[in-house]
């Protein structure tokens, strides 16, 4: 029976100190250590059996990023990456020790925020103020009340204030734009408008927190902003600089 592997949790520098009393992923977890070639070094431990994302796993697994990720540059792998062993480990390190050396170096200093914004349940009075059209539909099915009049007012009201979620957003991005030195739209999250990440420098992290505040309050009839992090920089990371072995 074969042996169930190495969990890789990110790169580091080589000769990072690991966060102490931390473990990994698995019940009970597993030790953790570094595998280093040159001048970067995977963090990992033993890959347990059966591995799922459980959410003590999935935790472990963030926890310890995060950790990293405080300290000093990280790139950061997706949970559930798993090689069969040390010598691949150190093959993908050899192969790529330039790129990720590299990508450290970018990473150093800064962290990931991730603003989400989705529209305000509470805008449809500010929208009904603003949007005729609305206003008419509204109107329409208080004096003759049906059932498809009643699904186009809904599809207005919700289009009115995915629009207005937008525009406020347009503004927040705008004014965040020059305290980050690069932005990337994520993947579309149901419910929100729009999903970014920023890659920030850590010395601009509390303005820029400020600055999303400051907007949030002021577009709070319209938007509202869901600021997370830090965080392990995920989005800024190119595929490249992680190791392939899964």
């Amino acid at each position: 029976m074969s042996a169930p592997g190495l969990y890789v949790y990110g790169v580091v520098r080589a000769g990072r100190a690991l966060p102490a009393g931390r473990r990994g992923v698995g019940d009970p977890p597993g030790p953790l250590r570094l595998i280093g070639h040159g001048g970067i070094a995977a963090v990992v431990s033993p890959a347990p059996p059966g591995l799922r994302a459980r959410r003590r796993d999935l935790m472990a697994h963030q926890e310890l990023l995060l950790d990293l990720a405080a300290g000093g540059p990280v790139l950061p792998m997706r949970f559930g990456m798993v090689a069969p062993d040390e010598d691949t480990v150190l093959r993908d390190l050899a192969a790529g020790e330039r790129e990720r050396s590299a990508a450290l170096t970018r990473l150093d200093g800064r962290c990931e925020l991730n603003l989400k914004a989705s529209p305000v349940e509470g805008g449809l009075a500010a929208l009904l103020r603003e949007d005729e059209r609305v206003r008419r539909l509204r109107d329409e099915v208080r004096g003759r009340p049906s059932y498809q009049g009643s699904l186009r007012l809904g599809e207005s009201v919700a289009a009115g204030l995915a629009r207005r979620a937008k525009t406020a957003t347009d503004q927040v991005l705008r004014a965040c734009a020059p305290l980050a030195e690069q932005l990337v739209e994520g993947p579309e999250v149901q419910g929100c408008v729009r999903n970014v990440s920023f890659l920030v420098g850590r010395d601009h992290e509390a303005p820029f927190r400020a600055v999303v505040e400051r907007l949030a309050a002021e577009h709070r009839d319209a938007v509202e902003l869901r600021l997370t992090g830090p965080l392990p920089c995920y989005s800024f990371v190119d595929p490249a600089s992680v190791p392939a072995s899964a």
